[in-house]
């Protein structure tokens, strides 16, 4: 007598998992048209266009987010490759895959944790209030200080004085509002992060570091060149091409 064990597809679970996500990606886009709507990206334009001169240089030759360096979810996951998750036991190999997986793969573990500290934010309407106070704070700062000065009372303030005191103050009021979403962020993103790094082999990505992008045409203009490009062949007679 053989024991069988009953298969069944699970139709509903697929299915709400995809109503999951249509809701978010309803949510999302009904968000971005409210933020539009409301003149957000006005506003947007309204703090750029704010910025120091000496700021916007500063962002603009900033290199160390680029662009080019976010994975794509495939790279990031390893899917389509044979075994793209498992444990490395030679601690010399492990030391490598951290060091290339946190160079390869840190635009991402940004944005994860960025991800994981915004979900955790919305749980916490108060800290969401003082960071717009603060935010609203620095932007008067910023403005006060736009000529590269300002004056409060008889006591001229720099920009940069200003900037420090700002950035002084900001870090005392964002340590005492976000304390508990801080270590909840730091400890679940370096959790997945710590994890992906640790089993994710990367290795058949490693040679992407190395690339060198060439530019520029060849030119093939000179004298020479074109003389020995353009000198035809003749046969001699004994059959040889000179």
């Amino acid at each position: 007598m053989s024991n069988s064990v009953p298969t069944s597809n699970n139709p509903s679970g697929a299915s709400s998992g995809l109503s999951a996500i249509a809701a978010v990606s309803g949510m999302v886009a009904s968000a971005k048209e409210k933020f539009n709507a409301s003149g957000g990206n006005e506003a947007f334009s309204s703090v750029a266009s704010s910025l120091p001169q000496g700021t916007k240089d500063l962002l603009s030759q900033s290199n160390f987010f680029k662009r080019e360096d976010i994975r794509s979810v495939s790279v990031f996951f390893g899917i389509g490759e044979e075994k793209p998750f498992y444990l490395e036991k030679i601690p010399s190999l492990v030391t490598e895959r951290l060091r290339h997986n946190v160079s390869f793969f840190y635009f991402n573990y940004f944005l994860l944790t960025a991800v994981l500290f915004c979900l955790t934010l919305l749980v916490s309407p108060g800290a969401i209030i003082g960071i717009g106070i603060l935010g609203f704070a620095w932007l008067a700062v910023i403005r006060a200080t736009s000529e590269g000065s300002c004056k409060v009372g008889p006591i001229t303030v720099s920009q940069k004085q200003a900037t420090v005191a700002m950035s002084v103050f900001s870090g005392l009021i964002l340590l005492k509002l976000l304390s508990s979403v801080f270590w909840w962020t730091v400890g679940s993103s370096g959790c997945i992060v710590g994890a992906h790094a640790l089993f994710r082999d990367a290795s058949m990505h490693k040679d992407e570091e190395d690339r060198i992008e060439m530019t520029g045409d060849i030119g093939l203009g000179g004298a020479e060149e074109d003389a020995f490009l353009n000198t035809p062949l003749t046969t001699s007679g004994s059959g040889d091409m000179v």
